[in-house]
């Protein structure tokens, strides 16, 4: 059987442990996140995406990463707080990990050797998104430059 996302857990911004099995038969969008980002305003079109699509079993998880230019500083409280507050986020949120380097959180690692990125396979930026099909396997990634609205086809197709 080939490997799949189902394997991995993680801790929500309230500390919960999750298991991504927890989203068997839905298609996942992963995406490493950032409150202070010239990108942050991506929030927006993320939260309208998962609006739109979550009935038909989309579920998008942020994943706060602090490693590009420090700009997700705050503890899990204030993230919270913060996506609450700003975007009205009603999506589920990690704690804050690292999407690169050896202690990349091993959900990032597995994503990055799965779909392989534009000169090396690390995370470049803030809202970098991957997008897992309804079986558990990464389908695509998309560059922080991509607009939330502009991988609804992709969404679609494997919806």
């Amino acid at each position: 059987m080939k490997e799949n996302i189902y394997q991995f857990k993680f801790n929500q911004l309230d500390g919960e442990e999750v298991s991504l099995s927890k989203f068997q038969g839905k298609a996942i969008l992963v995406v490493n996140t950032a409150s202070f980002c010239g990108l942050t305003y991506h929030y927006t079109g993320l939260e309208k995406l998962y609006q739109k699509h979550k009935e038909n079993g989309l579920v998008i998880i942020g994943f706060p990463c602090n490693q590009f230019g420090k700009q997700e500083p705050g503890t899990a409280e204030e993230i919270k707080d913060f996506c609450n507050l700003n975007y009205e986020i009603s999506f589920p949120m990690s704690t804050k990990v690292d999407v690169n380097g050896e202690n990349a959180h091993p959900l990032f690692k597995y994503l990055k050797s799965e779909l392989k990125g534009t000169l090396n396979n690390s995370v470049k930026w803030n809202f970098t998104k991957f997008l897992i099909d309804r079986d558990g396997i990464p389908f695509k990634r998309f560059s922080s430059t991509i607009e939330p609205e502009d991988i609804s086809t992709s969404i679609d197709k494997i919806l």
